[in-house]
């Protein structure tokens, strides 16, 4: 495990990209019982990862996924000095896992570095197919597009009360190879899945008790993947710890 020291504190910035057109629509619902939010932040700048990637890289098969939890894998910057430039890498997401130590008063961030519903999670490799949901209700989730850009989001809590969300999403690619030549790495051929390519976020605005909004992910698809997915996650403003989350594999044609 790799280990950098927090220098001063950054809040998390938002990149938009998007995918092609789709003729019918794209619709991911999650049950009323939340879901788990898993987020690996990783390197290929660092020797301790290539473990943690491979079995997060697993959870692809496991019977669990997309319904007890959704992953997603954070490449961060801090680590492109060694000698080796991760092409997946966002100083977004370093930001991302500062804030995090930040709210956990920690002085330091590490790679690998697992979080589970905004938590530290540390046993990882005990849990052979992945986390598991918590069981509590937490209300419905769901987001639909037509064109793959513009997403529609509607979120019914389970709690009546007044609050106020926002809610995340994440374009992820997948299959993702890199052969690495120089840094920590040097000579091995590093494999990527739920690699996060696009964040943005946006505030839902409450509509007899349910919070909907629109939020719009443009680009294209990584030519590199061969299965891309979205992950969306709501939160209360102002608030790290995921509520819900809900995601799935895109179909074919958004490759294109």
């Amino acid at each position: 495990m790799r280990t950098i020291r927090i220098l001063f504190p950054i809040f998390v910035a938002s990149v938009a990209m998007g995918m092609n057109a789709q003729s019918n629509p794209v619709v991911f619902e999650s049950t009323d019982r939340q879901a788990a939010l898993l987020e690996l932040f990783t390197s290929e700048g660092c020797s301790s990862c290539p473990p943690a990637e491979t079995w997060l890289n697993g959870l692809k098969h496991s019977p669990g996924l997309w319904r007890q939890f959704v992953p997603l894998a954070f490449h961060v910057d801090y680590w492109d000095y060694l000698g080796w430039r991760d092409s997946w890498a966002s100083k977004d997401f370093s930001d991302r896992q500062r804030v995090y130590a930040e709210s956990w008063r920690s002085d330091s961030i590490y790679t690998p570095g697992f979080v589970l519903n905004g938590k530290e999670w540390r046993d990882w490799s005990r849990s052979k197919d992945g986390p598991r949901s918590s069981g509590a209700k937490a209300g419905v989730l769901k987001i639909s597009s037509g064109d793959l850009k513009r997403w529609q989001v509607s979120f019914a809590p389970s709690s009546n009360a007044k609050v106020k969300y926002e809610v995340h999403a994440a374009l992820l690619a997948n299959g993702l190879t890199s052969d690495i030549t120089a840094g920590e790495n040097r000579g091995r051929r590093l494999n990527h899945d739920f690699v996060v390519t696009v964040l943005a976020k946006i505030s839902l605005k409450i509509e007899d008790n349910t919070c909907k909004g629109e939020i719009f992910l443009a680009g294209t698809g990584n030519r590199q993947s061969e299965g891309n997915a979205i992950v969306a996650w709501v939160t209360r403003v102002g608030h790290l710890e995921p509520v819900q989350a809900v995601g799935g594999w895109l179909p074919e044609q958004a490759l294109r």
